[in-house]
């Protein structure tokens, strides 16, 4: 396991956070939105329910040759490159694709003739921008098994990349969201460029940064991660490796000549593959500050705490334009989020990568079984009146007691790797 390491810091653009799940990822597709995709609508019962799950579950678990186009498995030199080939859907990432990629993942890991593993998204706009969870909202609603299949194998996937024995490339030319990060950043490398669109934020919709969140997160520098998990602040190009994120910045334009140059490497080490990425970088110069550094005193001070409750109280004394923006923002946040979240980042903290992933789904599987994830998709992705009515409404009203039990283990549900 490569542990992120943070760089220095640069510039960053992430102002407009107000309305970070209102806005719509520049896609091809009504259905795609940040780092969740819906086509159905809220309310469906009975059979007309049943039937449409059936309809997406044969979709996402489909063998066919139409899902296998979904994901490209293929060999180039010392390479095997993937490539999530979804570009209308942001490369949403499905079951069918989770299931076509671990097995080859472990296969190429095990072939003495491939060294190296890069992994990309087609089209100009995305890497990932996300889990596909479209059927997963309606497994929920009725109790299919899908909502517990499909955490559990994209966990699974993001162990196996994080335990990943050859150097492991992410190529992120685009926007990076949820699933998308669980594809590239427990990876040994992952290389942006001024396409790259990084955010976390399910706290918005009733979730928590999941797919190793709670890993990641809290090894960033001071309290960014946390600061990140709760508000869901977007980061830009060369800013998403300036916060540690990712470890490399190279122009869009060089891309096709990096992975030309990855895959003729011969038999390369870690340290092969880094020397030519280092190389890369280096030919790109910052240009501008990191956006957040004039406020990660601040940051690192305010979140600085032991509740979610302190971080509102410690912004409303402080009383800044800062303060007071991201203020707003957390109150549009579910309660029951924010709380799960903030123990996950402290709990991950002092865990490893599997260990993180086995108590993040047991906590998908608490926001199944709640309301606010339902409440979430409906306000925001659905209806669009943008006012989920959170149960419980206020912090004070989610119990310890409560939020505990999220983390309890599932018994003989319990993530296996």
């Amino acid at each position: 396991m490569v542990v992120i390491h943070p760089a220095p810091r640069g510039r960053c653009s992430g102002q407009g956070q107000g309305k970070i799940w209102e806005e719509r990822v520049a896609g091809e597709r009504d259905d795609v939105i940040v780092s969740v995709t819906l086509t159905a609508a809220s309310g469906i019962s009975g059979l007309r329910a049943l039937s449409r799950l059936q309809i997406v579950q044969k979709h996402l678990m489909s063998t066919n040759a139409n899902s296998g186009k979904e994901v490209l498995l293929m060999k180039s030199g010392c390479a095997g490159i993937i490539t999530l080939n979804r570009p209308k859907a942001l490369n949403a990432l499905n079951l069918s694709m989770i299931r076509q990629i671990y097995p080859q993942l472990k296969k190429w890991e095990q072939d003495n003739e491939t060294s190296l593993v890069i992994i990309k998204g087609a089209g100009e706009k995305a890497f990932c921008a996300g889990g596909d969870i479209r059927a997963v909202t309606e497994a929920g609603k009725v109790g299919d098994r899908l909502a517990e299949d499909f955490f559990r194998e994209e966990y699974i996937l993001n162990n196996a990349i994080g335990s990943c024995q050859i150097p492991y490339v992410a190529l992120v030319d685009g926007i990076m969201m949820g699933g998308g990060v669980g594809l590239s950043v427990h990876g040994h490398f992952r290389v942006a460029t001024e396409k790259t669109l990084f955010a976390m934020p399910e706290t918005g919709i009733g979730l928590f940064p999941d797919v190793g969140g709670g890993y990641f997160l809290p090894r960033l520098e001071g309290k960014l991660g946390l600061f990140l998990a709760l508000t869901g602040f977007r980061i830009k190009g060369r800013d998403v490796q300036e916060a540690g994120i990712a470890t490399h910045f190279v122009k869009s334009e060089k891309i096709p000549a990096l992975e030309k140059d990855l895959v003729s490497l011969k038999s390369p080490s870690i340290e092969d593959v880094a020397d030519l990425l280092n190389s890369y970088h280096m030919k790109c110069k910052a240009d501008d500050k990191f956006v957040l550094a004039e406020h990660m005193d601040k940051i690192n001070r305010l979140f600085k705490t032991n509740s979610v409750e302190e971080i509102m109280e410690n912004m409303r004394e402080d009383g800044s334009p800062f303060a007071v923006q991201h203020l707003e923002m957390l109150k549009k946040m579910s309660p029951t989020s924010m709380k799960i979240t903030f123990q996950q980042l402290e709990q991950g903290a002092r865990k490893n990568l599997s260990e993180v992933l086995i108590m993040e789904y047991r906590l998908s599987q608490a926001c199944m079984r709640g309301h606010d994830f339902y409440e979430g998709v409906r306000a925001v992705l659905i209806d669009k009146d943008q006012s989920p009515k959170w149960k419980p409404a206020t912090l004070e009203e989610v119990t310890e007691g409560y939020v505990s039990s999220c983390f309890k283990s599932l018994g003989a549900k319990e993530l296996k790797f």
